[in-house]
């Protein structure tokens, strides 16, 4: 199987792109993030002309995630258990009946379960969306954890956007995000707790050392000059990652007239 993850940053603006990344790397599943549209809005007809079904979330012009695969689509989730919610007009606090976003759906995809995953960005470390962040990654990570307990040889993929990068070596530069999100120790410490429950960075083996990123801001030139982050990962079980072949970011997307901030990151499993 060959399984890419991507924010694609508002699919109906890049949907040909990504029908032809799809042809061009052979992929066989892809977690989308960022769809930024509704059910009634995603471009299914285009991924289906090109044999591929999709399993979409999406609320509004936010968020919103999918999961595009040829090696079927069955059991489809569109939320974890205990999936944190957030109210935009909550103002300094959350409140007691907050909106559960479009920001996971989950399915079985030639016997492995997939999860496109878009983690809330934090905004700031004062701001209410930072505690929602938090909490959010507690809850999926006591999920992965009650995963492996139940099944330890079970194979699931935790996918997509993190909004978190786990070291130094993941930014171009670490004073630059010193006092802001992304960077924070509480978020670290986060991103580190999922790792503790079994899950692996696939990427990482693959690509070593500083300077690996798949996401550069629009803004200052932060492509061109190499200013980026890596904060987009693929978390495989141990019985998954243990048939991982290779692993790669596909620094091309990133690239010329209407590409998305972020990049796509693929990972190659044997059966």
């Amino acid at each position: 199987m060959r399984l890419a993850t991507w924010n694609v940053n508002s699919i109906r603006s890049r949907v040909d792109r990504a029908i032809e990344f799809l042809d061009r790397h052979d992929i066989d599943v892809l977690a989308l993030q960022e769809t930024k549209c509704r059910d009634d809005q995603f471009p299914f007809e285009r991924f289906d002309e090109a044999g591929y079904e999709v399993a979409h979330v999406g609320l509004n012009q936010w968020n919103g995630v999918a999961l595009v695969s040829r090696v079927g689509l069955t059991d489809v989730e569109t939320a974890f258990s205990g999936q944190p919610g957030f109210d935009k007009n909550a103002g300094e606090s959350l409140i007691a009946s907050p909106v559960v976003e479009s920001r996971a759906i989950g399915a079985t995809c030639g016997g492995v379960r997939v999860w496109s995953l878009y983690v809330p960005n934090g905004r700031a470390l004062a701001d209410p969306h930072y505690a929602y962040k938090l909490d959010w990654l507690s809850a999926l990570r006591d999920n992965a954890t009650n995963w492996l307990t139940n099944d330890p040889a079970a194979k699931i993929a935790l996918v997509g956007d993190w909004n978190i990068a786990p070291t130094d070596d993941d930014v171009w530069s670490p004073e630059f995000f010193e006092g802001k999100t992304h960077t924070s120790e509480p978020e670290r410490a986060a991103f580190a707790a999922m790792l503790d429950t079994g899950f692996r960075d696939v990427l990482r083996p693959f690509a070593p050392g500083p300077g690996v990123y798949t996401y550069w801001d629009y803004t200052q030139l932060r492509f061109p000059r190499k200013e980026g982050m890596r904060i987009d990962y693929i978390l495989a079980s141990p019985a998954l990652a243990d048939q991982v072949t290779d692993a790669c970011v596909d620094r091309e997307e990133r690239k010329g007239k209407g590409a998305s901030d972020h990049a796509p990151v693929i990972a190659e499993f044997t059966d």
